[in-house]
């Protein structure tokens, strides 16, 4: 396995000091946010550390040199917007940039782009269902072409009331995976799996390392801490972020130590990348480095 972090927690970081901190602290890898160019009202989003648009030679160069130079390598490119919008145009712009990172993550040499799979928050899973196939079957295509795994993360994108009630991405739970896959099979076709996105929604975050073994693309390592004593006043169907916190590795209510030994018995041996959503690390600049050496030192016992 390789530590890294999702390059979203340096917004204002230049590409080239994100490999430098990441190379100072300690860790392997990185996953790089390639959003279009221009900002995002989400936290988080609309970060472009990489411009897939402007990918010529002379930037594949550069990029690898950065690799060669720092000894930490890129885990994969990420780009995570919803492609089943209500709204067609934000939809088709997210798709059609969703296939640019695919074709730069193959001219990189990378073997991994993450990605949401969207949803309409409006409707059920089975109404969205055969938008999603329209939208994904060719999506999938353009990846098994270029020879790229797409790894969706498993993020409900349901926490405040504006993506009430269903959630702005589907793919939150083993059965609507097992769904996904027997409908759109493909070895290019898999997870980039966060076990905090299980802990908000009362799942078990360990079984499903052995039983997805052979989808494992990519981790992500984020901590979640329930508030139980507020859950117990507004309930489950309160949105979430009236009762959870998202924290730094160890400092939730994920068991690392079992969630490692799980991965080890599934045969994983990719990224576990750090993606920072601890409001109590957002303060400032110096508060991401700090939150970033913290989940080094946390994590690199798991992770030799």
């Amino acid at each position: 396995m390789q530590l890294g972090f999702v390059t979203a927690i340096v917004p204002d970081a230049s590409l080239e000091d994100a490999f430098s901190i990441a190379g100072e602290i300690g860790y392997d890898c990185m996953e790089v946010m390639c959003w279009p160019p221009g900002k995002a009202e989400r936290r988080y989003a609309g970060i472009t550390h990489i411009d897939v648009l402007a990918l010529d030679n002379a930037e594949i160069d550069r990029l690898q040199k950065l690799q060669s130079d720092t000894g930490v390598t890129i885990s994969a490119l990420g780009y995570y917007p919803n492609v089943l919008s209500p709204d067609e145009a934000e939809a088709d712009q997210g798709c059609q940039h969703i296939k640019a990172v695919i074709k730069a993550t193959a001219r990189l040499g990378l073997a991994t782009m993450n990605t949401f799979v969207g949803r309409d928050w409006t409707k059920s899973v089975d109404d969205n269902w055969p938008r999603f196939l329209e939208t994904w079957k060719p999506i999938i295509d353009v990846a098994e072409e270029h020879g790229v795994r797409v790894g969706i993360e498993n993020c409900p994108m349901f926490f405040t009331a504006d993506e009430w009630p269903g959630g702005k991405n589907l793919a939150i739970s083993p059965d609507i995976w097992r769904r996904m896959f027997d409908d759109i099979p493909s070895d290019c076709f898999g997870l980039n799996f966060d076990p905090s996105h299980l802990v908000l929604q009362q799942m078990d975050y360990v079984k499903p390392l052995a039983d997805f073994a052979d989808k494992l693309f990519h981790v992500h390592a984020k901590d979640l801490r329930i508030d139980r004593l507020r859950l117990n006043e507004v309930g489950v169907f309160a949105n979430p972020n009236r009762w959870h916190s998202p924290k730094l590795p160890g400092l939730g209510d994920i068991d690392w130590g079992r969630f490692f030994g799980a991965l080890v018995d599934a045969e994983y041996d990719g990224p576990v990348c750090v993606e920072v959503e601890d409001r109590a690390y957002e303060g400032s600049h110096a508060d991401c480095l700090r939150a970033l050496r913290q989940s080094h030192n946390f994590l690199r016992s798991f992770v030799v």
